[in-house]
C-alpha cells in the first residue's frame, strides 16, 4: 500500500515524501507541482498524453491547473518521491520576479548537482521535523532552480513574467463562484451550469476553453483542498468529512482521496504537520 513518510504544510503550500505503488487518477492542482525520484524503481508522470520518466537524474515540473496522473511501473515495490505543491503567490513574493502563475516553461527537469543537493536537504529536513524557516528556505531555492531551468531552453526565456490569463467570461466566473460556495454540498454540475445560465454541453466546452480543464476536475480539486484542510486543521471524523463533501460513504471518499493524493485520508492526517503561524 502507498504510504507517506512525511507531509509538511506551511505558507509555501505543502511538501511530502510519498512511497507510491499504485497509479493515480487524472487530476490537477492550483499550485506549482514538482516531483523528484528519491529511491526505488522508476515511475512516470503523464501530461497531455506524454509520459515523463521519474528516475534518478530526472524530475517533472507541472504548472498550476495542468492535468496529470502518476503511472506506477512496479506495483510490487514502492518508489519514494519528494513532491512539492508550491503556492504561486508565496513564490512570487519570495522571488520578486517570477510568474504569479508559477507556470513552468517545460515539464522535464534535469536533476543537476545543485538540485540533487536541495532534494536531499528538503528530504532530510522533513524527516528530521526541522524548523519551518529551514524548510521554506530549501523549498524556495529548489523551486527557483527548477523554474529558471524550465525556461532556459524556451523561446520566452527565464524573463517570462506574465500571469495566467484571467477567466473573462462572466458565466464561467459565476460557475466557479458557485462551485466554491457549494463545495461542501452534494453538487451536481448540471445545477451549476443552470445557475450560471449555460446549457450543460456549452458549459463544459466554455469552461475548458476559459480555465484549461473540465469543470468536474476543477470541482474535484476544490473538494480535495477542502478535505486536506479539514484533515489537518480539525478533529472531524473522516466519515463526516467525506459525507460533507458529497460522498455517499467513507469508502467512496477514501477511494477518491487515494486516487488523487496517493494515500488514505486517515494516514494523511496521522503524518501531516502544520507549520505554526508566527
Amino acid at each position: 500500500m502507498s504510504t507517506a513518510l512525511a507531509v509538511h504544510h506551511g505558507s509555501f503550500g505543502r511538501v511530502a515524501l510519498y512511497n507510491l505503488n499504485r497509479p493515480m487518477t487524472l487530476h490537477a492542482h492550483r499550485e506549482g507541482h514538482l516531483i523528484f525520484h528519491v529511491q526505488g524503481p522508476p515511475g512516470a508522470i503523464q501530461i497531455d498524453e506524454i509520459n515523463y520518466p521519474l528516475v534518478p537524474g530526472q524530475g517533472v515540473a507541472i504548472s498550476p491547473w495542468q492535468p496529470h496522473n502518476y503511472i506506477c511501473t512496479h506495483p510490487n515495490e514502492p518508489s519514494l518521491y519528494l513532491t512539492l505543491y508550491i503556492t504561486p503567490f508565496w513564490f512570487l513574493q519570495a522571488s520578486r520576479h517570477a510568474s504569479a502563475s508559477l507556470r513552468f516553461g517545460r515539464n522535464p527537469i534535469e536533476v543537476t548537482e545543485t538540485i540533487r543537493r536541495l532534494i536531499f536537504q528538503v528530504s532530510a529536513a522533513l524527516l528530521e521535523d526541522a524548523d519551518d524557516d529551514f524548510i521554506s528556505g530549501y523549498l524556495y531555492s529548489l523551486t527557483q532552480e527548477c523554474f529558471d531551468q524550465s525556461w532556459q531552453w524556451v523561446a520566452d526565456g527565464a524573463s517570462f513574467t506574465s500571469c495566467a490569463p484571467p477567466v473573462r467570461d462572466f458565466r464561467v466566473r459565476n460557475a466557479i463562484k458557485l462551485m466554491r460556495e457549494r463545495v461542501n454540498e452534494r453538487v451536481v454540475l448540471d445545477k451549476i451550469a443552470r445557475g450560471a445560465g449555460i446549457s450543460r454541453p456549452h458549459f463544459y466546452k466554455l469552461f475548458r476553453q476559459q480555465v484549461g480543464i473540465p469543470p468536474n476536475m476543477y470541482l474535484n480539486t476544490l473538494r480535495m483542498e477542502s478535505a486536506i484542510d479539514r484533515l489537518i486543521s480539525g478533529p472531524d471524523p473522516v466519515t463526516d468529512i467525506g459525507l460533507d463533501l458529497g460522498f455517499s460513504s467513507q469508502a467512496s471518499f477514501t477511494r477518491f482521496f487515494i486516487a488523487n493524493v496517493g494515500i488514505p485520508p486517515s494516514d494523511y492526517r496521522r503524518i501531516a504537520h502544520l507549520a505554526e503561524v508566527a
